[in-house]
């Protein structure tokens, strides 16, 4: 018991010692926008409570949202740990809003082959914006560059220029006007050049890393961000939206087939939520409703696709506008909308054809089946007796008098009973003698 209890006593303690201080590192491929948000505010709180040195941030990114740059700049400026942002591999660029982020760093590198800037604002859905409002735009994203990069020390009339000109700078021409501190091909020769020497944090603390041989901790997105980073896509939201508005669809046709209902109210909510996280016009939901009557009316009245082509054209160009993003990267493709309008369209409008034919087919099935149905009278209908129609012997009343063996047709079915017509070609004709 003695061992035991000094055995769990030093498992205690190891468990309430420090880690050994490491760098955190994180990989940001996509565009930014709040899961990339969440993604890097986690990794600097983690870097935060292990107590690490720095946290390395491996960037790739053709921009994104401007209030999530806000957001990640705010979270990395804020930080207690030194943030590093090294654009990597070769190849990469930190454009747009990664420029933001890239300057708002404590240390700021790049791989050779990497470009970065291109920052001047966008309105949302890259259309023509009037001249009060650029430069509103401009002087607010200036701005926000000036206070980030003077705290920094570095080039604030070059960085300005990547705003209001949209210039953009390869890895040598940003070290060389000072926007960048360091091009390194490797994360160990980063390292390696940044050791023994000092650099201001935004506090204006003074602080110096010795990173060289340090162990790197490799910090994964969830797999609730992985689930969610590729719900953001803009093309998975619209394929989606549009799957799940055809699954409801079937299921409003066949009742109580459940699966298609399920699958339809399931894919529609993942495109709510991931639009909802996006800037998402609804005019164009507007248009993707419309599209759909469109089809369901080139089902109903005949016009040789004029209006299954109207639901086409509809559809993809509420998917071009479903996002209403600052970069072509975060919006629908054109050849997403194509491929998921064209097959929809045309699978929409087949299924609403066979649906509308149906119901205007003559029930064939039941008691509302008989109507129609040509009989033999089995006796004399004088006029009830007995008529045999559709394999079955029915009791039956005529409306004249109706010969044993003569045909007739029924008109109209009352319970157990059924209300027959002579054929015109038999009916009899009574002479008088």
């Amino acid at each position: 018991m003695k061992y035991s209890r000094l055995l769990i006593g030093f498992l205690v303690l190891l468990m309430t010692l420090p880690c050994p201080a490491e760098v955190l590192k994180i990989v940001v491929d996509d565009t930014i926008q709040p899961i990339t948000e969440e993604y890097i505010g986690r990794a600097i709180q983690e870097a935060e409570r292990r107590k690490d040195q720095a946290v390395l941030i491996e960037l790739n990114t053709p921009g994104g949202l401007v209030e999530s740059t806000r957001q990640i700049i705010e979270k990395i400026v804020g930080s207690s740990v030194p943030v590093i942002i090294y654009v990597t591999p070769s190849g990469s660029r930190a454009a747009s809003a990664g420029f933001f982020i890239l300057e708002s760093s404590d240390i700021a590198a790049m791989a050779p082959g990497t470009n970065t800037g291109a920052a001047h604002p966008v309105t949302l859905g890259g259309g023509k914006m009037d001249d009060v409002m650029k430069e509103k735009m401009e002087n607010d994203a200036a701005a926000l560059m000036r206070s980030v990069v003077a705290k920094r020390g570095r080039n604030v009339d070059v960085a300005e220029s990547a705003v209001r000109q949209s210039k953009s700078f390869t890895e040598q021409e940003a070290l060389t006007q000072k926007l960048i501190d360091y091009i390194a091909p490797t994360e160990a020769d980063l390292f390696k050049q940044m050791q023994g020497k000092s650099f201001k944090r935004f506090n204006g603390e003074t602080v110096t890393l010795s990173l060289v041989n340090q162990p790197i901790h490799d910090y994964d997105m969830t797999l609730k961000e992985r689930i969610l980073g590729y719900l953001m896509d803009p093309n998975v939201a619209f394929i989606l939206l549009a799957i799940g508005a055809l699954s409801l669809y079937a299921e409003f046709n066949h009742p109580g087939a459940v699966v298609p209902g399920v699958v339809g109210v399931i894919f529609i909510l993942l495109a709510i939520f991931a639009l909802n996280l996006l800037p998402t016009r609804f005019a164009a939901v507007i248009l993707i409703l419309a599209s759909f009557a469109l089809f369901a009316l080139e089902a109903k009245f005949t016009t040789h696709g004029i209006l299954a082509i109207g639901g086409i054209v509809t559809l993809t160009l509420g998917g071009l506008l479903l996002v209403d993003a600052p970069i072509p990267q975060m919006r629908v493709h054109l050849i997403t909308a194509l491929a998921v309008s064209i097959p929809l369209g045309v699978i929409t409008a087949f299924l609403m054809g066979i649906a509308v034919r149906a119901r205007r087919n003559k029930v064939v099935t039941g008691s509302q089946g008989l109507i129609g149905e040509i009989g033999t009278a089995q006796t004399p209908l004088s006029p009830q007796g007995k008529v045999f129609v559709h394999g079955e012997l029915w009791d039956a009343v005529a409306s004249a008098n109706v010969a044993s063996g003569q045909s007739v047709i029924v008109r109209q079915v009352d319970g157990l009973q059924l209300r027959v017509d002579p054929l015109p070609s038999q009916q009899p004709s009574y002479a008088s003698a």
